[in-house]
C-alpha cells in the first residue's frame, strides 16, 4: 500500500482535491488542506524534504506583493459604482428607443448595452442583474418570447468575461506569466466577434420566428428624430470616454492595467457625482462588495499556492505533462481534450477556481507544445465564459433568476441559455481555426538560434609588451603576447571568487 501511494502520489492528490470540491467544501480551504496534509504524508514517506514548508511563507508573500492583482478591486469597484449610478438604465432606455422600430430591436439593445457594460464594468453580476431588472419586464410587456428574452439578457451579461477589462483575463495573464495588456489586446476582437454572433442569432429569430421578437409599437417610441440622436450622443459619450480612459491608455502604453483600473474607478465616481447618484450608502455598499470579492480571490490564490507547492514537490506537473503531451494529434489533440475538460469542469466550478487550479497545470504543457500562451489564455477565457451559462449551475442564470418575475420559470431561463452556449462553443472553434483573431497586432517574440550565435572578442593588448611606434611584432611574439593576455584573464577570474 505504501509503495502504491509513493508511486501514485500526484494522481491521488489531484483526485482528492476534486472530491473535496464536489462535496461542497470551500475551494480555498480544500486546496490548502490537500496541500498541507499530503505534504506531511510526503515528508513521512520520504518523498519530500522537511524543508518543503519553509518555502510557503515566501510563496504567500509573493501573492501579497503581486501588483497585477490590484487591478481586480479597482475594476470591481468601478463596475459596482457604474451599475448603481443608473448608467445601465439610461443606456437601455436610449438604445431601446433607437432600435425599437426593428423586429428584435429590444434584443439588439440588450446585446449592445451588454457589450458596452462589459467594456466599462467587467463584472458579470452587475451586468446581468441590471439588465434583468430593467429590460426583462419591458421585453415581456411587448410580447417577447420568455426564452429568447432571458437568454439574451444572460448571454449579454457574460460578455464581461471576455471583453476587456475582464477580471478573467487579469487572472489568466497572472497565471500564465503574461502581460495583462497583451491579454486584453488579444481578447478584444474575439469579444466583439462573439457579440456579432449574438446579434446574428437574434436576427435569425426575428426572421424565422417574428412573433418571438416584435418591434416596439409606435406609442412606446416616445423619443424620435433630432431629440433621439441628441440623447444617444449624450448617453453614449460618458461610457465611451470611460472606455478610452481605461482601455485606450492601456493599449497605447500610457498606463498599466492597474493604473487603468484606478483611473476607471475615479472616472466612475465622477460619472456618479455628475448624475447626482453618489451617496455614502452606495459608496459603502460598493466598497464592502469589492472587499469581499477581493478577499475571496486572494484566499483561493493562497490555497492554490499551498496546493501547488506539494503537487509540484511530488512532480505532479510532470505527471500532468506526460498525461497531456502524449495525446494523439499533437497540438490539436491537446486543445480538443483541454477544451472538453474545461467545458465539463465549468458545470461545477466558476472561472476563479478554474483559473487558479486548472490553468497553472495546463500552461506549461501548452508552452512545451509550442502554443502561444496569449492565444491559449484567450481561448480558455472564451471556454470559461460558458461556466456562467451552463444549466443548471450557471451563475448568470442564478443572477437572472433572482430578479426575474414569478411568471418566468427556471426552465425558461435554462432553455433560453442553451442556444447561446452553442454559440459560445462555435466561438471556441473559430478561435482555434483562426488564431490570427487573437494574435493580430500582438508583438512577436524574437526567436534566437543559439547554435548560430558567434561571440567575437575585441583584440586586447592586456598583458602584452608594449612596442614602440613603427615596430611590428613577429607572429611568434604576437602568439606569446596573446597567451600572456589569456593567462592574465584566467588568473584574474580564478582570483575573483577567492576574494
Amino acid at each position: 500500500m505504501t509503495e502504491f501511494i509513493i508511486n501514485n502520489m500526484a494522481p491521488i492528490i489531484f483526485v482528492s482535491m476534486v472530491v473535496f470540491m464536489l462535496v461542497g467544501f470551500p475551494v480555498a480551504f480544500a486546496l490548502a488542506a490537500n496541500g498541507i496534509v499530503f505534504g506531511l504524508i510526503g515528508i513521512e514517506l520520504g518523498l519530500l524534504g522537511p524543508q518543503l514548508f519553509q518555502a510557503l511563507p515566501d510563496r504567500i508573500f509573493g501573492v501579497m506583493a503581486n501588483d497585477t492583482l490590484l487591478a481586480i478591486p479597482f475594476f470591481t469597484f468601478m463596475g459596482l459604482i457604474l451599475e448603481r449610478s443608473g448608467m445601465a438604465e439610461d443606456l437601455l432606455d436610449t438604445i431601446g428607443q433607437l432600435f425599437g422600430p426593428l423586429r428584435g430591436g429590444l434584443g439588439f439593445a440588450v446585446i449592445f448595452v451588454g457589450a458596452l457594460l462589459a467594456a466599462t464594468t467587467g463584472v458579470v453580476a452587475a451586468s446581468v442583474i441590471s439588465m434583468g431588472l430593467i429590460s426583462l419586464p419591458i421585453m415581456l410587456r411587448y410580447g417577447y418570447d420568455k426564452r429568447l428574452a432571458t437568454g439574451v439578457i444572460a448571454a449579454s451579461g457574460t460578455l464581461a468575461q471576455i471583453i476587456p477589462p475582464s477580471l478573467v483575463l487579469i487572472i489568466m495573464a497572472d497565471q500564465l506569466g503574461k502581460s495583462v495588456g497583451d491579454m486584453y489586446a488579444g481578447a478584444f476582437l474575439p469579444g466583439f466577434v462573439l457579440t456579432a454572433l449574438y446579434f446574428g442569432y437574434v436576427i435569425l429569430v426575428a426572421i424565422f420566428k417574428p412573433e418571438w421578437a416584435p418591434a416596439l409599437p409606435l406609442e412606446a417610441r416616445s423619443i424620435r428624430g433630432v431629440k433621439l440622436m441628441l440623447r444617444v450622443l449624450t448617453t453614449l459619450l460618458p461610457p465611451l470616454f470611460l472606455i478610452f480612459l481605461v482601455l485606450g491608455t492601456i493599449f497605447l502604453g500610457i498606463a498599466t492595467p492597474t493604473e487603468g483600473g484606478a483611473m476607471g474607478a475615479t472616472g466612475a465616481l465622477i460619472m456618479a457625482i455628475g448624475r447626482r447618484r453618489l451617496s455614502w450608502k452606495l459608496l459603502r455598499q460598493a466598497m464592502e462588495t469589492t472587499a469581499k470579492l477581493t478577499t475571496f480571490v486572494v484566499f483561493i490564490l493562497v490555497g492554490a499556492r499551498v496546493f501547488s507547492l506539494t503537487f509540484y514537490g511530488v512532480d505532479g506537473h510532470k505527471w500532468v505533462e506526460h498525461l497531456l503531451s502524449g495525446l494523439p494529434g499533437g497540438q490539436i489533440g491537446f486543445l480538443i481534450v483541454v477544451n472538453i475538460l474545461v467545458f465539463l469542469l465549468a458545470f461545477f466550478l466558476d472561472f476563479f477556481e478554474l483559473s487558479f487550479i486548472v490553468v497553472p497545470l495546463l500552461g506549461p504543457v501548452a508552452d512545451k507544445l509550442g502554443i502561444d500562451l496569449i492565444w491559449f489564455g484567450v481561448l480558455l477565457a472564451v471556454n470559461m465564459q460558458t461556466s456562467f451559462m451552463h444549466p443548471p449551475f450557471g451563475f448568470a442564470l442564478f443572477y437572472l433568476r433572482s430578479v426575474a418575475p414569478p411568471t418566468i420559470k427556471t426552465m425558461d431561463i435554462y432553455w433560453g441559455a442553451i442556444p447561446f452556449v452553442c454559440i459560445q462553443i462555435i466561438m471556441i472553434a473559430l478561435v482555434i481555426m483562426f488564431p490570427q483573431m487573437v494574435t493580430f497586432g500582438l508583438d512577436k517574440d524574437v526567436k534566437v538560434d543559439l547554435d548560430s550565435v558567434q561571440i567575437e572578442m575585441p583584440s586586447s593588448d592586456y598583458g602584452s609588451t608594449a612596442t614602440t611606434p613603427g615596430q611590428e611584432s613577429t607572429p611568434a611574439e604576437s602568439k606569446a603576447a596573446e597567451d600572456a593576455a589569456n593567462k592574465a584573464i584566467m588568473d584574474s577570474m580564478k582570483a575573483e571568487p577567492a576574494k
